[in-house]
């Protein structure tokens, strides 16, 4: 069997490394919980106080397109050799992943004195007709903290016309509370949202955004260690006075040119409590595929010289 086709311009990882990984996995997967436990570990903010995550967990939700490709994730080796090329570039200080990524990233040794964040909650599949009720189907706190893993994230689509999201709502307070009692900072990603034509469709009005922080902050029994992964949407301004939390900004899919989407993640990077971004495919599969180049550009914007 050949080696899969891997599309990288500038490729960190070769057909070597994923024969290992593949006889790591078939014949000695206890290793792998034995590499993320010895795994280099670093405080979560250092020097400027400011934090560039690479987001790769949109597969876990079956979510695989990125502009009219609707399979361009479907290759993990390709997604695999472009989250080397990101981890590899200066001022990316971590990888937000399902356990499938986070294990095949420490595997390969890429997770060495980066933060790892773990990805909760896929469970509410992308177009299915249970898409509200999100299910915690990854990564509990347990796990993470077994995993010494830096970080936690979750999800929550809030839609006030489908019953189903208050078992979403439920769950996350009981995580955010869980979080909270082992000091385990917890991302936490909201949206209000509704269903248009079949499909779930998040409002990213700027009031709707403020509603969806309003709800969020709220849940659990403490929120010391609740963190904030919010949209760059219009008047950032009224956003960021809506909370206390820390909060990292959320890239959005790859839409628009490249040079306004970096200028309004520059605008809103100024701002007060916005402490740098979380940011997946609009990296990872730039429209020029050169990735490199599009992760630079933005770690400048986090962690300006």
């Amino acid at each position: 069997m050949s080696e899969p086709e891997l599309k990288t311009i500038a490729p960190q990882l070769s057909a070597e490394d994923f024969t290992r990984l593949r006889e790591l996995r078939a014949n000695a997967p206890e290793s792998i919980a034995a590499v993320l436990k010895s795994r280099t570990r670093r405080p979560l903010l250092t020097g400027d106080r400011r934090l560039f995550i690479i987001a790769a967990d949109h597969p876990a939700r079956g979510a695989l397109g990125v502009r009219g490709d609707a399979m361009a994730m479907s290759s993990r080796y390709d997604l695999l050799q472009r989250l080397a090329t990101a981890l590899s570039r200066p001022g990316v200080d971590g990888v937000l992943g399902t356990p499938d990524i986070l294990d095949d990233l420490a595997a390969l040794g890429l997770l060495d004195g980066k933060i790892a964040v773990g990805s909760m909650n896929r469970g509410g599949l992308s177009g299915s007709a249970f898409e509200m009720d999100d299910r915690y189907t990854g990564y509990d706190v347990d796990t993470i903290l077994r995993s010494r893993l830096d970080f936690a994230k979750l999800l929550l689509r809030i839609n006030l016309a489908d019953e189903l999201s208050v078992r979403t709502i439920e769950a996350t307070a009981r995580v955010v509370t869980q979080a909270a009692e082992a000091r385990l900072p917890v991302m936490l990603e909201p949206f209000m949202s509704e269903w248009v034509d079949g499909r779930i469709r998040n409002d990213l009005s700027t009031d709707a955004v403020i509603k969806s922080v309003a709800i969020v902050a709220g849940l659990g029994a403490s929120s010391a260690y609740s963190w904030l992964k919010l949209p760059v949407v219009n008047d950032m301004e009224r956003v960021m006075a809506a909370t206390t939390l820390p909060t990292l900004l959320l890239g959005g899919d790859p839409d628009g040119h490249p040079d306004a989407v970096y200028a309004a993640w520059e605008n809103a990077l100024a701002l007060p409590g916005v402490h740098g971004l979380v940011v997946g495919r609009t990296l990872l599969y730039p429209s020029d595929g050169d990735v490199a180049a599009a992760v630079d550009t933005a770690a400048s914007l986090v962690h300006p010289s």
